[in-house]
């Protein structure tokens, strides 16, 4: 099963926590407080896995790699991350 490293921002209390996946640009999601916002998260996942009808999605870096990417070295510095799981269909249905 693949997974993916998403970046959780947490913008304060009167505010969405927004989760992003560095390498699913435009895969996005969000929640209320961060607990809601990872439980949401592999349904964004899990959406962007069928918007590419067929096609393989990119593949997932490490968090090092991440790391030592200048494009993505900040995001991971500053805010939290966390390893989301590409459900499959029958896990995404639960």
């Amino acid at each position: 099963m693949a997974h993916y490293i998403a970046i959780i921002e947490d913008a304060g209390p009167d505010r969405a926590v927004g989760v992003w996946f560095p390498d699913l640009p435009g895969c996005t999601s969000a929640g209320d407080d961060i607990d809601e916002a990872l439980r949401n998260a592999p349904e964004a996942l899990y959406a962007e896995a069928l918007q590419e009808d067929g096609r393989r999605l990119q593949r997932a870096r490490t968090l090092s790699e991440l790391k030592a990417d200048p494009a993505t070295a900040d995001d991971v510095r500053d805010n939290m991350v966390a390893l989301i799981e590409l459900r499959t269909r029958a896990h995404a249905a639960e």
